[in-house]
């Protein structure tokens, strides 16, 4: 059985309406750490293995550059857990058992976040990573 984060109590949890945006819980929606960052245009979904297929994608990119400057800061994480039931099944008899993890993206949440390099090699970069996810983005530069 897969492990359950610490905030969960119990393994299924209720499917939720990806495209409801709460304007109060905006902590994702500001870049704190990087010069340049991944920002979504759309609300969806994103599994473990498209996050860690960015964040190699992110790491190729960067071995050009010393590796003590340059770092990522991955700012979602799969907390939602995703029930399937198995195929010709008949309606009833319960909930299917867990199937995989998801992080819910809202709509202008930035998602990865890199710095030390510059600008021409970060928007390559971030192209390339920003063709591995299923919904659109948009890179953007941080101001200090």
């Amino acid at each position: 059985m897969k492990q359950l984060p610490n905030n969960y109590i119990y393994k299924k949890c209720h499917k939720a309406n990806y495209s409801y945006t709460k304007l109060l819980d905006r902590k994702n929606f500001f870049s704190i750490y990087g010069q340049y960052g991944l920002q979504s245009l759309k609300h969806g979904k994103l599994t473990y293995k498209q996050i860690e297929a960015c964040r190699r994608t992110i790491k190729r990119g960067f071995n050009n550059f010393n590796k003590n400057i340059n770092f990522i800061c991955i700012k979602v994480f799969t907390d939602r857990p995703v029930t399937k039931k198995p195929l010709a099944t008949r309606m009833g008899k319960g909930k299917g058992s867990l199937s995989h993890w998801i992080a819910v993206i809202k709509k202008g949440q930035i998602i990865f976040e890199i710095g030390g390099i510059s600008s021409l090699f970060a928007k390559d970069i971030l192209k390339k990573c920003a063709n591995q996810l299923p919904f659109k983005t948009k890179l953007i530069k941080i101001f200090y």
